[in-house]
């Protein structure tokens, strides 16, 4: 069977991004997802569409064509005291490196790295962690399947967290979410 619109597509494969490897997905747990229900970068996608059990893949995604060039639009200098618990700067989490949760003014959820803290500042990055990246996948077809009327659905239902949507907002590696 090959791998086209609305087939569930399990592969293993290996991430590098400037030659550091960022992850690595093995054929004993791989990754699964819906082809062509936007779980995926379009331009991965469209690298293994027709793509069978067992083929091989090795391409090379420029950073446009996975998660953009970095936007110095998205890096921000926040108030300090908008991190701060009855008062207090959170001097725990509000750590350079640490990937926060945060919101917009529309009130969408929205990630940004810590990269820097002074007296009266804290700047974010709001970029994804892999912008500005060329990514270097490497990987295998591992199995490919028709679509059950629960995938179709798109409804998802994990033991991390009981919710129907979680596979799409859990952020814990560890919680049990495929």
């Amino acid at each position: 069977m090959k791998i086209e619109q609305n087939k569930v597509v399990s592969l293993s494969y290996r991430l590098e991004a400037d030659g550091n490897e960022i992850e690595v997905v093995t054929k004993e747990k791989p990754m699964q997802f819906m082809y062509g229900a936007g779980y995926l970068l379009q331009t991965f996608e469209d690298k293994i569409a027709n793509m069978s059990v067992g083929d091989k893949f090795d391409f090379i995604l420029q950073a446009i064509d996975a998660y953009g060039e970095i936007n110095e639009e998205a890096i921000m200098k926040l108030p300090k005291n908008a991190f701060e618990i009855e008062g207090k700067f959170d001097n725990e989490y509000i750590v350079i490196g640490a990937n926060i949760p945060m919101q917009d003014q529309e009130g969408n959820r929205l990630y940004g790295i810590v990269e820097k803290i002074d007296s009266s500042t804290v700047t974010m990055n709001f970029n994804h962690p892999l912008a500005g990246n060329e990514l270097h996948f490497t990987g295998e077809i591992v199995d490919v399947r028709e679509a059950t009327p629960e995938d179709l659905s798109g409804n998802c239902s994990c033991d991390c967290c009981g919710q129907d949507d979680c596979c799409d907002n859990c952020y814990d590696d560890d919680c049990g979410c495929d």
